[in-house]
């Protein structure tokens, strides 16, 4: 290869990184002015976070209160917010810019193809949030709170004079961990058909792959559900519930779309169907006769 074929070909690559660069320098300030944002509303979105666990205590005790653990506690709480926040308000202007580096290199239509699922991508997030915040941890709350016999009047409903009340004092910074993990895990994982379906029109994945890697697909699933979810079954049981459901959905949109493929292919000549019919007979015939 001549000296002028290296620079052409090294050419591309380069403007490839410049461009990379600025759709990430973009994708951060906005994370930034979404944490700035997010910081002068830190009480507020504070507030709203503490719903299902302050919903809990007062059914329980009639009053909620978490706990600071270090002075410096309360700053660093602000920040965890305003970085929860900048990633949420960050999120449709990250999946934008990722659409922008992407799209130049798309005829038009398979820009036509894509940009529906990418507009879907930040409302199944919004959809997976929801689903953990309103459905998920209020069943964790309550099913953690319900091993603790709280308030002082539970001294009173145990026998024996060595009974002792249990007061729960949670601390924020534990409290606010695990509801951000769990919005943020089941945000994302609500994406799955998105990214399927993508991975599947650019041709890197078919139905018959998801179909036949199924079962290490459930271990997986459930190996993630125990890692995400805390330790008792019931939420571990949604999550996986919730996971494997999206794992189907994505199995039939991308049999959708192995279906156009299929189509367009048949439909331009290049799609054989007798060819397509020895590949099955070939795969029967393996079935029938494993390697000894």
């Amino acid at each position: 290869m001549s000296d002028d074929e290296v620079e052409q070909s090294a050419a591309p690559l380069i403007e490839h990184l410049a461009e990379l660069r600025t759709r990430l320098i973009r994708s951060v300030l906005a994370f930034v002015v979404g944490m700035l944002i997010s910081y002068g509303f830190s009480k507020p979105i504070f507030d709203f976070l503490s719903d299902p666990i302050c919903t809990q205590l007062i059914e329980s005790t009639g009053e909620c209160g978490l706990i600071f653990t270090g002075l410096q506690k309360g700053f660093t709480t602000a920040l965890r917010i305003s970085m929860f926040g900048g990633f949420i308000l960050a999120f449709p202007v990250i999946g934008f810019q990722l659409w922008q580096f992407v799209a130049p290199g798309l005829y038009a239509k398979e820009k036509g193809a894509f940009l529906p699922f990418l507009l879907a991508s930040p409302v199944l997030f919004l959809i997976g949030a929801a689903f953990a915040f309103y459905a998920v941890l209020p069943l964790a709350f309550d099913f953690f709170l319900g091993y603790q016999n709280i308030g002082p009047e539970g001294a009173e409903a145990l026998d024996g004079p060595s009974a002792v009340g249990i007061t729960f004092l949670g601390t924020i910074d534990e409290y606010l961990g695990l509801t951000m993990k769990f919005v943020l895990a089941f945000g994302l994982t609500f994406q799955l058909p998105v990214l399927m379906t993508l991975l599947a029109k650019s041709g890197l994945i078919s139905a018959k792959a998801l179909t036949s890697t199924r079962k290490y697909a459930i271990v997986a699933i459930l190996g993630l559900a125990a890692v995400i979810t805390p330790p008792d079954v019931i939420t571990q049981i949604i999550m996986f519930t919730v996971i494997y459901g999206l794992y189907e959905l994505s199995i039939m949109l991308v049999k959708m779309v192995d279906r156009q493929r299929e189509a367009q292919l048949r439909a331009d000549g290049f799609y054989d169907d007798d060819v397509e019919e020895d590949d099955l007979k070939a795969d029967a015939f393996d079935k029938d006769n494993p390697p000894t």
